[in-house]
């Protein structure tokens, strides 16, 4: 088999075919890489390589033509066929030739994520799987154009006949649609035969291993089916009677049938041992708090998807997959609108778009709109629309939450004092835990409403009057919870504070700066607290796991007593202060009326109220809580607030499950680094593979 491999290697590195190949290759890979990836700063090397997948069909059948079909034209093959050689010898060595010379530009298209990580953030995983996923659509199409090489003596048919049948494999997804938009058993049939969709399926960030298993099985059935044509051949000039025949018909359709029951059997193994998350994002996964959810979960959940099977979103359709794998109580069904137009009439709903949810238990339901799965947002200066987050496992869990708890808890803005609003992602958040709001004036109320689970004072700019922070104190005397913001004032706010007094609590006036490096960004008043280890911080004490606490004050914190404990959520370091005199003050340092650190920037109070325990969260930087400051931080400031929300409304786990982000961090990718790839790799190297190739083909023809 070796002497076969070096044969076949060194004719087409010494002929014009294999250099061409090469170069060819690399020409479009670099051709598409610099409008994809270099100059349109797209970090994804998949584009790249699903852009030039259409190059197999030219390139591959030009590549195997000759690799049988030559041979059994000059009649040389008569040696090969009586040598003291297994035929399976001879087919791997005449594949892993043409592999070789495949495997060539993809060995320097390796290198190729490593080069665009100089001009940003490179998903390493994904390109790689996208490599892997083009290195074996290659490899199959290279089995394809030696099967077909060897029934004919004619390389222009051996051609023709494989970009024909790789053209059909390529457009096969499309030719199901036209048979069937909901399919059927032709259009199952033909899916046996869709190379590019189990392509697409392994290069959106997941590693498929039943795509995987699929490209080897065909490549090891075509190289059997190959060996079986020829060992036909074999036995026909060799051997005039036989007993028992090498080659029978049978043999050939167990292994058919081997290889799709195996790929049958990998198809039936749960996704979730099958497909491995590799993006950044986890789009594909679910997160451990929608597992613990589904573990614990009594209730059956029924989930229909308004949409045909086939036509159903394909990120939608794996992450509900997930749902019923992680979970024998939850259900999918497809309900395709075109066959049941009056499904959705049930649920006192009309002109449901396609791919929403309807979520279902013996309680109630809830839709999701297939508009609120995905997050998008207006480029004002285009007027186009981009999506930027997946919301799907946010929408789903807390929708199942809903739908199985007994009761929805209430929360109370306060208002009348200048209190900021939250801004849409955090309102959202609330929603998700399944929390309804409602925002209140005090003073239309002699007491805090009965049915408020939680209220929240989010940094009120005028002070309370005595009446409202009284009633405010005696709803936390009875067990209330509370959540309390902070902003800087100049002007005093003593009936609000006496709100914190009666927790033990005094606030600090004044901005929080640390001049630790470490704990600030860009500027020592926009802190990098150390968060603590509790159960409101949960999943946020990991390395390079930030928090962002902007225009910070400071809140003193008692010892703890038997009746008023304390926990310190957020704190600045030991060089942390807070600086009193904002107007006046020229430097960072601590200066006379100082407060000493390190500063306390958010903290829970727990006080015992006869058989009850009211709860207190002071969080002295108000911009915490807004999408912007949170965007710096990749969502952990919302993460800690539905943490604490999980915990006030007492879920076992908070159901509010951050959005997915689906924004791209493009490549900055100079005009001169562009125009030297360019020159590089779309002109000077492909044009010296191909001379290079002419010329030694002319010395050889010469010879």
């Amino acid at each position: 088999m070796i002497a076969i491999f070096k044969k076949e290697f060194m004719s087409y590195m010494h002929s014009v075919i294999g250099l061409l190949f090469i170069g060819v290759t690399i020409f479009f890979f670099g051709l598409y890489a610099t409008v994809y990836n270099v100059n349109a700063g797209y970090p994804y090397v998949s584009y790249t390589l699903g852009a030039i997948l259409f190059l197999f069909l030219i390139t591959i059948p030009i590549l195997s033509m000759k690799i049988f079909a030559e041979e059994r034209k000059q009649k040389t093959d008569q040696l090969m066929l009586t040598a003291p050689v297994s035929v399976g010898k001879i087919v791997c060595g005449k594949f892993l030739a043409m592999a070789a010379v495949f495997l060539i530009p993809m060995v320097g298209i390796c290198f190729y994520p490593l080069y665009l990580s100089k001009f940003g953030s490179v998903p390493m995983l994904d390109a790689y799987v996208g490599i892997l996923a083009f290195v074996l659509y290659g490899l199959t199409c290279i089995a394809v154009g030696m099967f077909v090489s060897s029934l004919t003596e004619s390389q222009v048919i051996a051609a023709v006949v494989s970009f024909g049948v790789l053209f059909v494999t390529y457009m096969m997804s499309g030719i199901e649609s036209l048979i069937s938009q909901s399919g059927n058993l032709i259009t199952k049939f033909l899916s046996l035969f869709d190379f590019q969709t189990r392509f697409s399926n392994m290069i959106d960030g997941a590693l498929d291993i039943t795509g995987v298993v699929y490209f080897v099985s065909v490549i090891v059935l075509l190289l059997f089916l190959t060996t079986q044509s020829i060992q036909k051949r074999r036995y026909s000039v060799s051997v005039k009677n036989i007993s028992i025949s090498a080659y029978s018909s049978m043999t050939a359709v167990i292994a058919i049938v081997l290889a799709v029951l195996a790929n049958v059997i990998v198809g039936e193994i749960p996704s979730k041992y099958t497909c491995i998350d590799l993006t950044t994002e986890k789009l594909y996964s679910l997160t451990d708090q929608t597992k613990e959810i589904l573990a614990n979960l009594d209730d059956d959940i029924t989930i229909y998807v308004i949409s045909s099977e086939d036509n159903a979103d394909a990120t939608l359709a794996k992450t509900l997959e997930s749902y019923e794998q992680n979970s024998s109580h939850v259900t999918v069904e497809y309900v395709d609108p075109l066959v049941n137009p009056q499904f959705v009439t049930k649920y006192g709903q009309s002109g449901v778009t396609q791919n929403s949810l309807v979520v279902e238990s013996d309680k109630r339901y809830q839709l999701i709109s297939y508009s609120d799965i995905y997050v998008t947002e207006i480029d004002y200066s285009t007027y186009q629309t981009s999506v930027t987050g997946y919301d799907a496992e946010g929408q789903i869990t807390s929708a199942i939450d809903y739908c199985i708890s007994d009761d929805m808890p209430k929360m109370y803005f306060v208002a009348g004092h200048g209190e900021d609003t939250l801004d849409s992602g955090f309102t959202t958040a609330i929603e998700k835990e399944n929390i309804t709001y409602e925002t209140i004036t005090l003073m239309d109320y002699d007491t805090v409403p009965e049915d408020a689970e939680l209220i929240m004072i989010h940094a009120p700019e005028n002070d309370f009057s005595a009446d409202d922070a009284q009633k405010v104190i005696s709803y936390l005397n009875q067990g209330g919870k509370a959540i309390i913001t902070t902003r800087f004032t100049s002007e005093k706010l003593p009936n609000f504070e006496k709100i914190l007094e009666a927790f033990g609590l005094t606030l600090q006036n004044g901005y929080a700066v640390d001049t630790n490096q470490g704990h600030y960004y860009q500027t020592p008043i926009y802190l990098l607290p150390d968060v603590s280890y509790c159960d409101e911080t949960n999943g946020l004490t990991g390395n390079y796991t930030y928090l962002l606490t902007p225009y910070a004050l400071g809140v003193e914190v008692p010892e703890s007593t038997d009746e008023i404990s304390y926990t310190t959520i957020l704190s600045g370091s030991e060089d942390s202060i807070v600086k009193t005199n904002v107007e006046t003050a020229t430097t960072y340092n601590k200066e006379e009326g100082d407060f000493d650190g390190p500063v306390c920037l958010g903290v829970r109070a727990d006080k015992s109220v006869g058989d009850k325990t009211a709860t207190l969260y002071v969080y002295t930087s108000a911009q915490m809580f807004t999408d912007n400051v949170d965007s710096a931080v990749a969502g952990n400031n919302k993460q800690l607030f539905s943490n604490m929300l999980s915990i006030l409304v007492d879920h076992e786990v908070s159901v509010s499950i951050p959005v997915k982000n689906y924004e791209i961090t493009y490549l900055t990718v100079s005009a001169k680094d562009s125009y030297l790839f360019m020159v590089c790799v779309v002109v000077v190297l492909p044009l010296a593979l191909i001379i290079s190739g002419i010329v030694i083909w002319a010395k050889r023809r010469k010879k």
